[in-house]
């Protein structure tokens, strides 16, 4: 048989031996009273078992093996934290292991115990050529299950991506509202323009900003000067004002543009172009600077798309999509996909992960209803769910599940999946 320890975890977990009655290796009866908690971390397989040996009812740890003989190949017998291992549950027991004191461990072998049909299934699963292993077995799930197992791992994504968010938190000497900041800046690039963005926001501090709060053009200026945009001859009035402007406060703060060149055009919607994304975000601080702290205060999170909407972006912008290119009927707003794409990456990270750091739970669930009432995202990963029949119709749902298929479908985690363990068992 060629299978995982998991895999033996699992049958172990949710009590899938078939026999009646359990024996240990030198014929001593079994009662399983608990399996114990799965362990994850270093140590025993499982914590807190409780059982019954030859009518003595023994609590501590159980340890898993495909062999007897691993416990040996695995330096067991020399570590003190298998001490208190009161049963080795193995799938071949080729050989009776000990302690480090030197007293025998009571080996339960489970080779013949469950049905064979269950390796089939599970090695279907995980050989399975399609988009996700369960494609074509999900649909018959009951939406129930599904959806609260993906309630936890839309924690477990926050969770993961709140981790780059303390990191910078860090960096930043504990200033959420840069921070903020920086990821907003990020945003906005859309992944395509999402590195010279958060290079801008680097070479930027906001605390820049509020110095020339009450003045958009300079605060426009800052930010194409700093994006390289500026540096070039131009005909319009608008570009040379700005120009002038960066000269003058690029040599009176000692500001080094980014390289130019970083920013792409190629390939993209003149909507989604760069220099219209930059006018977009230069309105957007020019509106609200120091978001992050209005954002906390927000009664009613709904709403928050409004804090992107109507954002007072330069007139010059209704005919350009380029300084010195002229055109027609430019759309000077964000799209609602792309304000709903920012406050599903931005804003309920930050959220949920600043409540997380504070021990406010009240912002963790504020994340969970921004979620839940904004539209499912649509990209091929989430239209191959849709396929096989899972309804998605959440950026709460879209989200989990773009987790589900990075984290579990992608890594075959099949018997860490509440969906995976279900079609097991079934």
């Amino acid at each position: 048989m060629n299978f995982p320890e998991d895999f033996l975890h699992f049958i172990w977990q949710y009590r899938l031996y078939g026999a009646q009655k359990l024996y240990t290796t030198t014929g001593e009866e079994v009662e399983v009273l608990q399996p114990g908690n799965l362990n994850k971390n270093a140590g025993p397989d499982f914590s807190n078992a409780k059982l019954i040996i030859n009518k003595t009812t023994w609590a501590g740890n159980v340890e898993i093996h495909i062999k007897a003989s691993d416990w040996i190949l695995h330096q067991h017998q020399n570590d003190n934290a298998y001490d208190n291992v009161i049963l080795h549950v193995v799938y071949d027991a080729d050989q009776q292991v000990f302690r480090k004191n030197g007293t025998s461990i009571p080996t339960l072998a489970l080779k013949g115990l469950f049905d064979i049909e269950l390796i089939n299934r599970y090695e279907s699963l995980i050989t399975s050529v399609n988009n996700f292993p369960c494609e074509k077995q999900i649909g018959e799930i009951d939406e129930f299950i599904i959806n609260h197992f993906l309630s936890r791992v839309l924690v477990e994504r926050l969770a993961d991506k709140s981790t780059e968010v303390y990191e910078k938190v860090k960096e930043l000497k504990g200033d959420w509202d840069e921070t903020f900041y920086h990821f907003m800046a990020k945003n906005f690039g859309f992944k395509v323009n999402a590195i010279p963005m958060e290079m801008l926001a680097q070479s930027l501090p906001q605390q820049l900003f509020a110095k020339h709060k009450d003045n958009s053009l300079q605060i426009e200026a800052l930010i194409f000067g700093q994006a390289g945009f500026l540096n070039q001859k131009f005909e319009d009035k608008y570009p040379q004002e700005l120009k002038r402007e960066y000269q003058f406060l690029q040599k009176k703060y000692n500001l080094k543009p980014i390289d130019i060149s970083l920013w792409k055009f190629m390939r993209m919607r003149p909507q989604n172009f760069p220099t219209l994304r930059l006018a977009q975000f230069a309105a957007l601080i020019v509106n609200s600077n120091h978001l992050f702290s209005k954002i906390l205060t927000l009664k009613d999170y709904k709403n928050s798309a409004q804090l992107f909407e109507n954002l007072p972006v330069n007139p010059f912008w209704e005919k350009h999509y380029h300084f010195n290119k002229k055109t027609e009927n430019v759309g000077l707003q964000l799209g609602k996909s792309s304000i709903d794409n920012i406050l599903i990456n931005t804003l309920s990270l930050f959220l949920f992960a600043y409540g997380k750091a504070m021990d406010q739970h009240n912002f963790e669930t504020r994340a969970f209803y921004l979620l839940e009432n904004l539209p499912s995202e649509n990209n091929a990963i989430l239209q191959h769910f849709k396929n096989a029949g899972v309804n998605i119709k959440t950026a709460f749902n879209s989200q989990a599940l773009l987790q589900l298929k990075k984290k579990y479908c992608n890594e075959k985690k099949c018997l860490n999946c509440a969906i995976g363990i279900k079609i097991l068992k079934q």
